[in-house]
């Protein structure tokens, strides 16, 4: 327990000999600019909801056994936090406090940017430039309430969020007067409120996900009591709709809520919407004994782009769809956007009368800054500007899938995916050097628009060059991830034969 003495001492102040800190930090040479090492995080026993049993099977000399699969936690946080303290009498003087804080976030910016070097994993765009904003930084702009409905509180940016609302209402198809929807918080206050209207819509409907959906689907289904049937997928990660089926015909005298994947978390599979609808129509569901979200947080911009991919449009019965704005877009700061039927949104509306307006939102407050940063993105770029770059991301995703097969190393690319599956680093230093996404026996990179063909072969290199010490002749052969990613797909000895 720490002592009362202690807590009113400054981190700041030597009470030895009266010396400031700040001062023995910058006399004994410290860089504001170096960055802090990290600790590797503990590894668990999982208990995760994808193997709630904590097992998996794995190919040892051509036999399955079973064993329990470990994960990763990320680092504990509190070890390095940096602590809030109060100032001391003579800061306002000395500007101790005021050099100690520069010096942090200098730091602080130098990590930054050695982090987005080494970032491959998560599915952020990091290009963008957003210096002619830095004015608007000043404001607390809140898109309090409807977005549809100006309120009492008068700094906020609607004009920005109904024209980007407008811009992807065009893009999926709906008319002005037909659809609802606001600029959310992040890609999961899309599926959240997405799923919330299919409830609202059939309060005793069962919500049907694939299994790799984005946990997000299984939280609103725990939020709102919902029973929720998982249903299984093709090795790509795409829903199986052949046991979709089966488990529609068991709940057949209940409505059914869907989430369809514009793009899974792990494998960036794309969910066939068309076969979908079919199999509800075939199932003896009509159009209105079902609602169908879409969860296209990284994909739902993308696939407009390419010819090939299942068109996801208003025009065919679907209730809602949901796009992640720091993803493709890129943007700053997390947040989305939700679309729906505006025939579905009065169940959810409630008018607020010290706002002077209505509310139908998860939130109560929304970033009034993120409205602005999309708007200046999609005028910036235009739907040409966004094909261009779909077109590069898929171009350099099937060349880091090339040079990973080229090099030994079991990959797949799914055919509407910037999403490159390989097999999991045994290093969980290299892990998070290169910030992967990692579940079970397999890791991935997202290429974006901000991932070159120069960084992606660094991390070749570097890669190729740690696993001729993780795999050594006669000693530890690479894994078989056939079952994760197809036996066609798979380099290990048991399919090269």
């Amino acid at each position: 327990m720490v002592g009362t003495s202690e807590l009113m001492e400054s981190p700041f102040l030597d009470l030895n000999n009266g010396s400031s800190v700040v001062e023995k930090i910058l006399a004994e040479g410290f860089n504001p600019a170096s960055v802090v090492p990290e600790p590797l995080p503990p590894v668990v026993m999982t208990n995760g909801e994808d193997h709630g049993d904590g097992e998996e099977e794995v190919v040892v000399g051509g036999n399955i056994k079973i064993k329990k699969r470990e994960i990763v936690l990320g680092r504990n946080v509190h070890t390095t936090c940096l602590a809030v303290t109060e100032p001391d009498a003579n800061d306002e003087v000395t500007g101790d406090k005021d050099a100690f804080m520069a010096s942090v976030l200098a730091r602080y910016r130098k990590t930054l940017l050695e982090k987005t070097k080494y970032h491959l994993g998560y599915p952020y765009n990091l290009d963008f430039d957003y210096g002619a904003l830095g004015q608007l930084q000043h404001f607390s702009i809140n898109n309090l309430g409807d977005p549809f409905i100006e309120s009492n509180y008068g700094v906020h940016s609607r004009e920005f969020e109904v024209g980007v609302l407008d811009w992807f209402a065009r893009l999926w198809e709906i008319e002005k007067e037909e659809y609802w929807g606001y600029i959310t918080n992040c890609g999961t206050e899309g599926n959240l409120h997405g799923i919330l209207v299919g409830r609202e819509v059939f309060p005793d409907g069962i919500l049907y996900a694939s299994k790799e959906s984005h946990y997000s689907v299984f939280k609103a289904a725990r939020m709102y009591r919902m029973d929720c049937v998982k249903i299984a997928t093709l090795v790509s990660g795409e829903i199986d709709c052949s046991d979709f089926k089966d488990k529609l015909l068991v709940n057949k005298d209940k409505p059914a809520i869907i989430n369809v994947n514009i793009g899974t978390t792990v494998k960036g599979a794309v969910d066939d919407l068309d076969l979908v609808i079919q199999t509800l129509e075939e199932s003896g569901f009509s159009h209105d004994r079902f609602y169908i979200h879409c969860d296209g947080a990284l994909f739902g911009l993308m696939m407009p782009f390419v010819k090939r991919a299942p068109k996801v449009s208003f025009k065919k019965p679907i209730g809602s769809v949901s796009v992640s704005g720091h993803k493709f877009v890129g943007c700053p700061m997390p947040c989305g956007v939700q679309i729906t039927r505006l025939e579905h949104i009065n169940a959810l509306s409630r008018n607020v009368e010290y706002l002077a307006s209505r509310d139908a939102t998860i939130m109560g407050s929304r970033n009034g800054h993120a409205p602005i940063f999309l708007w200046y993105t999609l005028n910036r770029k235009g739907y040409k500007g966004f094909q261009k770059e779909v077109q590069k991301c898929l171009r350099n995703a099937h060349y880091l899938k090339d040079r990973l097969r080229e090099s030994g190393i079991s990959a797949m690319l799914n055919e509407l995916s910037s999403t490159v599956v390989f097999e999991r680093p045994q290093d969980e230093e290299f892990v998070r050097r290169w910030q992967l996404a990692c579940q079970g026996n397999i890791a991935h990179v997202v290429v974006m628009p901000n991932v070159t063909i120069d960084k992606l072969n660094v991390f070749l290199d570097e890669l190729v060059e740690k696993r001729s010490t993780w795999y050594q002749v006669d000693k530890v052969q690479s894994p078989c991830i056939a079952a994760e990613i197809g036996a066609e797909n798979c380099v290990c000895k048991i399919h090269t034969r």
